[in-house]
């Protein structure tokens, strides 16, 4: 049987393997909706391909652009926040969201009300919003289904388990490009370095969060709400090689692990043939040319992003939100060198110590402590860096 899914984000990194996927089996999906944040060209061309009923762009300025290029077509063009929560609502069974940064959270939110199956690329979704998505979709009846490679491992590996029998679910880690560095030489270190991620390629905020094990923190807030497991139950592990991408403990001391190539398509595809399997075109897993598997415990010492993180999840309430703002304002400080690279955590932790947010009661409530707490970080980088 068809089925019809929309792809919130259409033209970014998820985006475009999920099309590589839809596309290669194009008798088993059929695409209902797209959308983009600004490229016109690029949704356009998707919106052709695919033969999908609706376009948006986020970009309200550039609906005539769009228009003009999808004139002729079956599909109808439109811009703009709620035309976004249009289409994450519109009649596919399986929605993709897949885009980038808070922007993602209401079209998230919408589909979740809608009682939609949801493919979840959006981190920021569940790390600032997790209370209100998972009460929508206890309400709705919408199925949560995560694409991050971790989360997708460890739902993999609970399918045909009960949760009861779970003792703790285990998220690796890379490492980043600086698991060996010495601590004293990470205030020197370049954006040029700390991009270089050396198993995945991702877009700069990404591969800086994976080198500050940031992106790690929240993926454990993520993990938190996904599978409803509380901090001393969620564990993670350095495994430098990215071939085992997340293991569950149970109560008789089995552990079960997802193992494969680090290649996205791979939980996307789970995602999209959930319950059944997809066939991709990723690299097969070769465990003799492999060799080896190596562990290792983070040290939150030299990376302490892991352990703010885990007290921001701890502490529930704007804590995630203003852990997530803060890093996306560090990060951007840092990429353009305004600050050096250990000065990321120290300006999350302070934003965390300086909050006086209460917790958030709807999206438009995480949107507004997203918002202070940018203006409020960015005031403190302006003040470290005239």
């Amino acid at each position: 049987m068809t089925r019809k899914i929309t792809i919130l984000g259409a033209t970014g990194s998820i985006g475009s393997s999920t099309l590589d996927l839809v596309e290669r089996s194009p008798d088993r999906f059929e695409v209902v909706a797209v959308t983009a944040a600004s490229n016109v060209e690029a949704l356009a061309d998707i919106a052709r391909r695919t033969g999908a009923r609706l376009a948006v762009i986020a970009d309200q300025a550039k609906l005539g652009a769009l228009e003009e290029r999808l004139a002729g077509t079956a599909c109808r063009a439109a811009a703009g926040d709620e035309a976004l929560k249009e289409a994450a609502a519109d009649d596919a069974e399986l929605v993709i969201a897949a885009i980038v940064g808070c922007a993602g959270l209401g079209p998230v939110m919408a589909a979740v009300e809608a009682g939609k199956t949801v493919a979840l690329a959006n981190k920021e979704a569940l790390v600032t919003a997790g209370d209100l998505m998972i009460r929508a979709a206890a309400r709705s009846g919408a199925t949560i289904l995560p694409v991050d490679s971790e989360h997708n491992a460890i739902f993999q590996c609970l399918a045909g388990n009960r949760k009861d029998d779970v003792s703790r679910i285990i998220l690796t880690a890379s490492g980043g490009p600086f698991r060996t560095a010495p601590a004293e030489s990470l205030a020197s270190v370049s954006p040029q370095q700390a991009v270089a991620h050396p198993n995945w390629s991702m877009g700069a905020k990404i591969s800086v969060d994976s080198a500050t094990l940031m992106n790690k923190g929240l993926e454990l807030i993520e993990a938190h709400y996904l599978f409803g497991l509380p901090s001393e139950r969620i564990d993670i592990v350095i495994h430098p090689q990215s071939t085992v991408h997340s293991l569950v403990e149970f109560v008789d001391g089995s552990v079960l692990a997802q193992l494969g190539a680090p290649d996205m398509r791979i939980p996307i595809a789970y995602a999209l043939a959930w319950p059944e399997r997809l066939e991709t075109p990723a690299e097969r897993l070769d465990l003799a040319a492999l060799g080896r598997l190596d562990f290792e415990a983070p040290d939150v010492v030299r990376f302490p992003a892991l352990r703010i993180a885990r007290e921001a999840m701890e502490a529930g309430g704007a804590a995630p939100v203003v852990l997530n703002a803060a890093n996306e304002v560090a990060v951007d400080n840092f990429l353009k060198r305004r600050i050096r690279f250990p000065d990321i955590a120290e300006t999350v932790e302070r934003a965390l110590g300086e909050s006086d947010c209460a917790a958030p009661a709807s999206i438009a409530d995480v949107l507004q402590i997203d918002r202070t707490t940018r203006a409020r970080a960015e005031a403190s980088m302006s003040e470290v860096c005239p």
